[in-house]
């Protein structure tokens, strides 16, 4: 009784003695509620957990995907740079030439030779 006056604001007061029966059932309801506030807690703190669980696997995953397709770029621009430089080997000239009839040959329209 005096932790429940404590805990109500009252500092001094005077509390008689509860009989047993009284003690007991104040006893008990601190006890449930303490129970209910506890489970309650711990089921705020899991659910933070799987959210932040959660968060951090999205999170993983993006930088994943972004890592992947910058290592795709990349090589990309390998190959461009290949293709390139066997355009330059074969003659600036050619190599015009040879551009534009590849564009047109994957159309479909490319003129006979």
């Amino acid at each position: 009784m005096r932790t429940k006056m404590r805990l109500l604001g009252f500092r001094g007061a005077a509390v008689k003695p509860l009989n047993e029966e009284a003690a007991a059932e104040l006893g008990a309801e601190l006890l449930g509620e303490a129970l209910v506030f506890g489970v309650g807690g711990l089921c705020l703190y899991l659910e933070y957990l799987r959210q932040a669980g959660q968060s951090r696997r999205r999170e993983e995953h993006l930088e994943q995907t972004l890592s992947d397709l910058r290592q795709g770029l990349e090589q990309l621009q390998r190959d461009l740079d290949e293709l390139r430089a066997q355009g330059h080997a074969q003659g600036g000239a050619g190599y015009a030439q040879g551009g534009a009839g590849h564009a047109q040959g994957s159309s479909g329209n490319a003129p006979a030779q």
